[in-house]
């Protein structure tokens, strides 16, 4: 793939997630706001887009077998992964995080405080998440899967399709929504660092919500730059 300040960021990362992490570090965000081009990305983020473009092409080189097995999939087959390995992933490590978390704000929290609000967002985000991916496994992705099954010519009763843009529209917004609640998350515990006076719970917390966090960006990437463009498209092509 050939890079430029032309393309779009989504596209880098959806050809090879390995860029992620210099997407990251240069404050970049490729999943919410992967609709845009590199060059309007870098703007956003104070960076040197030329500087960036020789980086980005070197990760490139390296194999991405996980991008290259999410390509081939169907969209049927992308929605199936999405629920078996994200949704299933958020599922698991909503109570464990929040047990941890109201443990460290019970014996930490007289002196990092912080610990109440990081609490708070993450309770707001584990009540939304788990509305949010019922809409998907409810909604969205029946109707997806109706689709896949139409343009194949298969039989399929597409009169209960309500059309997948709108639900779309309110899952790119969650999804926006949740990346702030994250960012600020990061930014009130310092990038997820443990303390000096912090416990083994406190590193262990602190290092599964920057996984939860990391997950979540490749959960949103995944349908932000490849299902629901693709769903979209599908749709315009199924109703011709």
């Amino acid at each position: 793939m050939k890079i430029d300040a032309k393309t779009i960021v989504g596209d880098i990362v959806k050809e090879n997630y390995k860029v992620a992490p210099v997407l990251e570090k240069h404050k970049i965000d490729f999943c919410c706001g992967g609709n845009i081009s590199l060059d309007e990305a870098c703007s956003r983020a104070s960076v040197d887009v030329g500087a960036l473009i020789p980086k980005l092409e070197e990760v490139m080189q390296e194999e991405d077998f996980d991008a290259r097995f999410i390509r081939s999939l169907e969209l049927d087959q992308l929605a199936d992964y999405i629920e078996k390995r994200h949704h299933a992933y958020v599922k698991e490590k909503i109570p464990f995080l929040k047990a941890k978390l109201e443990k460290l704000c019970s014996v930490h929290g007289e002196h990092h405080p912080e610990l109440f609000k990081v609490e708070e967002l993450f309770t707001e985000s584990a009540q939304n998440l788990s509305m949010h991916l019922m809409k998907e496994e409810l909604i969205l992705f029946p109707q997806i899967r109706k689709l896949v099954k139409a343009s194949k010519g298969e039989s399929v009763d597409l009169s209960d399709l309500q059309g997948v843009e709108s639900p779309i529209k309110v899952m790119l917004a969650e999804h926006d929504a949740e990346g702030d609640r994250f960012k600020t998350i990061s930014e009130l515990t310092n990038g997820y660092q443990t303390p000096d006076d912090g416990c083994n719970t406190y590193e262990v917390t602190m290092r599964t919500l920057q996984e939860f966090e990391e997950d979540l960006h490749r959960h949103i990437h995944l349908e932000n730059n490849i299902l629901f463009p693709e769903a979209i498209i599908l749709e315009e092509k199924t109703g011709e």
